[in-house]
């Protein structure tokens, strides 16, 4: 499964029930924004390996709303602690997907640990994730998107040809804020 593959059908999901979604910097952004461009989405332009993190406040601070944390492996990688706060907090509202690609794909494809020894899932489940699930299809990943926790989806390394994202950072930190915010989901 391409990577731009699996973002677009968490794209779709997670429009389909309004979720907030929150992704990795570089090209998976890229690749949301291509496909699905919504002011629901959090693009990240910096601070690699905190999708989740950002998005687990969210699912904290907004408990009836629904978000989705897109990430790879060389982000969570960077900050596994995630996983453990993950677990202890566990929202049912928030679903971290981390997207397998087993190279650090936005910075020339250099091999991460993913592509060696280092499981994500068998990481999650001992951060004490309690439901973890692997998928490595289409069809797996579109059945695994409604439930919270966290989803190792392994995709094909590479990148898809899509421009530079043409927001702003405080362009996209606005419209996200307004559509994220409980007061504007009231009116």
């Amino acid at each position: 499964m391409r990577r731009i593959d699996a973002i677009a059908i968490i794209a779709e999901v997670a429009d389909a029930s309004n979720a907030l979604i929150v992704c990795n910097l570089g090209y998976p952004s890229r690749e949301l924004f291509s496909v699905r461009d919504r002011p629901e989405n959090f693009y990240m332009l910096g601070s690699m390996g905190l999708a989740s993190s950002i998005a687990l406040g969210l699912s904290l601070s907004l408990p009836d709303r629904r978000v989705v944390a897109i990430d790879g492996d060389g982000a969570v990688l960077m900050n596994l602690g995630t996983l453990a706060t993950i677990a202890s907090f566990a929202p049912t509202n928030y679903l971290l997907v981390v997207l397998d690609n087993r190279v650090y794909g936005s910075t020339g494809c250099q091999p991460t640990c993913t592509s060696r020894c280092t499981d994500l899932a068998a990481v999650a489940r001992g951060a004490g994730v309690r439901d973890v699930r692997v998928v490595t299809s289409e069809e797996e990943l579109r059945m695994s998107l409604s439930g919270s926790g966290v989803v190792v989806a392994t995709v094909e390394p590479g990148n898809a040809d899509v421009p530079v994202i043409p927001l702003s950072p405080e362009g996209i930190l606005s419209r996200f804020m307004e559509r994220a915010s409980p007061r504007m989901r009231r009116s």
